[in-house]
């Protein structure tokens, strides 16, 4: 079976950032690292075969891909850990490097095949939650499973997610319902408090009022699922790209591109994955640097649909999406959004709504897949590899797409 394993490995502390020729240079080492590796040697002299790799260098570290062939996930997450750690220690300029995360993402249809491919005195839990927490680290050296330990993970994790909150930058307190805040997500007090104020109050008189916490736990979340909508898209990408096929016909399940309105199945390509992962990774950008002002085209509001769900999802495998985070989501997704007629995509009654009198009449923006990555005006930014070529621009909804990769 084919394994995902995300590994993130970090500069040894109290060293200066890497600038842009050291970055260049550490990815060469590990790319020429990997490029040496054709089996890896797993547990009892197991054979692991190494598929394909990628490697993303950033100033404190880099992030890797690395696709590996192996009997259960346990196999491939030990496996390319080892490997990763022998890549570092025997590069003289990279031996100072630590793994900090080394994790294989495993997709729920996939969770039984591995499950049952795994035995043995060491053979993980039996249900996919404790398995999926034991692989997260969250569970790790957790030997009492009595309300006592469970309570101090569910705070331990509260703790984590609420100091991400900060790194979504673009936001405050006001944008998740905390009313009169004098104080961002991050807690510290801010010039703008409430940010848009009018905006703010006629949302949130509809839903219920929440507090700093949740406003924290929402946000943190939102940062917590843009790892995983990234990480998600970028395994759906590579799997398009390996089959050569499109969503509706691929053999093996999708994590998230599934999930994007099924009328368009046969047009969700290689090429449309990697052009929406590109915008999903120009929204979160802005999202986390502060530069955010609107959605730009209809595929960043799918995007954004993708991201809450995630925030909703992480929340409640931890037991934290109480009422009050649900509210704390629903009024960021109601700010955030201009409307919400992305969401006809997924009604079939309300097809073609966009190009009828009834459409223009209401002022619908077109919806249909031809026009997911086109600017809904000029001030609007989509990120030059997603925009649409100009040979694109007349393919018509109902024909798969033909986009050749640039």
């Amino acid at each position: 079976m084919t394994y995902a394993v995300s590994v993130d490995t970090r500069i040894a502390g109290g060293t200066a950032e890497m600038d842009e020729l050291q970055r260049f240079g550490a990815g060469a080492l590990l790319e020429d690292g990997f490029e040496s590796v054709e089996e890896i040697a797993g547990p009892d002299g197991m054979e692991i075969k190494l598929l394909d790799t990628f490697v993303g260098v950033y100033p404190g570290g880099a992030l890797l891909k690395v696709f590996v062939d192996a009997p259960a996930l346990e196999f491939a997450e030990e496996s390319v850990r080892e490997l990763v750690e022998e890549l570092l220690e025997r590069t003289e300029l990279l031996s100072d490097w630590t793994v900090e995360r080394c994790q294989v993402e495993l997709h729920p249809d996939l969770a039984k095949e591995s499950l049952d491919a795994a035995d043995g005195p060491d053979a993980p839990p039996d249900d996919v939650e404790s398995r999926r927490a034991r692989l997260m680290g969250l569970a790790a050296g957790a030997a009492s499973t009595d309300a006592t330990g469970t309570a101090a993970e569910t705070d331990a994790i509260r703790a984590k997610i609420r100091t991400l909150a900060p790194r979504l930058a673009a936001f405050d307190a006001g944008m998740f319902g905390v009313l009169d805040a004098e104080e961002g997500v991050d807690g510290e007090e801010g010039e703008d408090g409430g940010g848009e104020a009018t905006d703010q109050d006629s949302v949130t008189s509809t839903v219920s009022t929440t507090s700093t916490e949740d406003a924290e736990l929402a946000a943190g979340a939102l940062i917590w699922g843009t790892d995983v909508l990234l990480d998600e898209l970028f395994q759906d990408a590579h799997a398009l790209d390996r089959e050569g096929t499109n969503v509706a016909e691929c053999d093996g399940p999708m994590w998230l591109l599934d999930e994007l309105p099924p009328r368009y199945a046969l047009q969700y390509d290689a090429r449309f994955a990697r052009r929406f992962l590109v915008t999903a990774i120009a929204l979160t950008t802005r999202l986390t640097e502060g530069s955010f002002l609107q959605l730009s085209c209809v595929a960043e509001e799918l995007a954004l649909r993708l991201l809450l769900h995630e925030a909703e999802v992480t929340l409640d495998t931890f037991g934290l999406l109480d009422e009050g985070v649900s509210s704390a989501l629903e009024c960021f997704a109601a700010l955030v959004y201009e409307d919400m007629d992305h969401e006809w995509l997924y009604d079939d009654s309300m097809d073609g709504i966009d190009e009828s009198e009834v459409g223009e009449a209401l002022g619908i923006t077109p919806m249909g897949i031809a026009n997911w990555f086109k600017p809904f005006n000029k001030d609007r930014y989509v990120h030059p590899y997603a925009a649409d070529e100009p040979e694109t621009e007349t393919e018509t909804d109902q024909s798969p797409s033909e986009d050749s990769s640039p």
